[in-house]
């Protein structure tokens, strides 16, 4: 035996172990980035499977009514009540449009609140109680809610790391706006600049990833579109830019309007009608129902549904919006909102920008009607969600008009200054916040503070 033999064998032993380390860590990092994928996959099978869900539920609605509109003044409140009570005793937490959940998700520390807020269980909720919603004539979207289904299952693929859960909840929120509009770039803009409000450096690579594998899902199974379709419309420099600041404002301010009266009902109306409300909010989501009923019967339909098909109508000149389109569309999206049902805020919001819009054409009769829509569009939801970058991006990708992108930028900083005179925090923030106080009404110790400003 040679003389170094026996001194060799513990040297050996250590670089197996190494290796063996190695091995298992490599495992590991690969088992992780896969379930990673994984998820991303999932998201983007669930924003398509409420896409089609949604367009599904609407149309059902639209042949009931096409019997007779009267249907809506019964049908409509029937499924607000029916929606409101699911969503409180069956699948609590998926009310509204489920970004406040993910955003006290993110903050909380508690185990026990943040599985409540977005485990599988309220995703499926979310789902079901949204095609409820839209099949009975709600003014609300699947985009919010498909940012709580999409990081409830991607919480649900990191439970085995969750040192990174935080990102994971993140990117699952960010795929899921992605692959709701087929805008991977806004959904990257949406995860830091609303979910987030920080810039996490680690969340980053966990963002591209899940956005990457939701929108390839996506691709997959509906092919390549623009949500609302190219336009090429233009502003000219000269006076007429003078309607960006005019609809920065008045977008801005309706939308800071339209997060006041959320937070309002969010926190509880003082006195009798408070109480009203909190002893019978079924009722009261049945009274919601009703005024959207009447909503829709005065705008003859338009004011029913996401509002995506009219907002298409205008901006390609396809339909001339009615002066009172806006206003009702706005008035049926509040009823909506304030419920206690599930559903989002984005399309309906980009229907409302685009009634603006269109509602100046008399006023700059040399703009074109493409140029005032999507100017409407990015200041009134740049008003209501205080998330200025987010909104152009999100505007031009949906439309791939990119020589709109100064006019666009500027509207959205005007509306976002106009937002801030009516209301002061950003709707999603206030609401999460509001969440982490009723869980922990002296106070949260498990929480994190909300970042209000990026």
């Amino acid at each position: 035996m040679p003389p170094n033999w026996t001194s060799g064998r513990p040297r050996y032993r250590r670089s197996m172990a190494r290796l063996r380390s190695a091995s298992i860590d490599a495992f590991a990092i690969w088992r992780r980035r896969l379930l990673f994928l994984l998820g991303g996959i999932c998201v983007g099978l669930a924003a398509v499977v409420m896409a089609k869900l949604a367009d599904g539920a609407q149309d059902v609605f639209r042949r009931i009514i096409a019997v007779s509109p009267l249907i809506a003044l019964v049908l409509t409140p029937l499924g607000f009540g029916l929606a409101a009570l699911l969503a409180r005793t069956v699948f609590p937490n998926s009310q509204g449009s489920g970004i406040p959940q993910v955003i006290a998700a993110r903050h909380t520390r508690d185990p026990a609140l943040r599985h409540a807020l977005i485990s599988l269980r309220v995703a499926f909720g979310k789902i079901v109680v949204m095609g409820l919603g839209l099949l009975c004539g709600a003014a609300a979207g699947r985009e919010g809610p498909t940012v709580q289904v999409g990081a409830a299952i991607m919480a649900a693929v990191g439970r085995l790391t969750p040192e990174r859960l935080p990102g994971l909840i993140l990117a699952g929120g960010a795929a899921g706006v992605a692959a709701a509009f087929n805008t991977p770039l806004a959904g990257i803009v949406f995860g830091i600049e609303e979910l987030g409000r920080t810039y996490e450096a680690r969340a980053t690579g966990l963002i591209v990833a899940a956005i990457v594998a939701a929108g390839l899902t996506s691709l997959w199974l509906v092919g390549n579109y623009t949500y609302f379709g190219t336009t090429d419309a233009s502003l000219a420099l000269g006076g007429s830019w003078l309607l960006v600041i005019v609809l920065g404002v008045v977008g801005g301010l309706g939308g800071g309007l339209f997060s006041r009266i959320v937070i309002l009902f969010g926190r509880g109306l003082p006195g009798r009608p408070g109480l009203w409300i909190g002893r019978r909010p079924i009722a009261f989501a049945m009274l919601c129902g009703l005024g959207v009923a009447l909503c829709g019967l005065a705008s003859d339909g338009a004011a029913y549904g996401t509002g995506y098909e009219e907002a298409r109508a205008i901006l390609h000149g396809d339909a001339q919006a009615r002066l009172d389109f806006a206003p009702l569309k706005f008035a049926a999206t509040v009823l909506s909102s304030i419920s206690g049902i599930p559903g989002g805020l984005f399309a309906p919001s980009l229907a409302v920008g685009a009634g603006l819009g269109a509602a100046l054409r008399d006023v700059f009769a040399e703009v074109p009607i493409g140029a005032l829509v999507l100017i409407g569009m990015v200041s009134y939801l740049t008003g209501v969600l205080q998330a200025p970058i987010t909104s152009f991006v999100i505007v031009t990708e949906m439309t791939q008009n990119h020589d709109m992108v100064i006019p666009l930028m500027i509207a959205a900083l005007v509306a976002d200054a106009a937002s801030k005179l009516v209301c002061r925090g950003g709707l999603y923030h206030v609401l999460a916040e509001q969440i982490l106080a009723r869980a922990h009404p002296a106070a949260d110790p498990a929480a994190e503070p909300v970042r209000r400003t990026a």
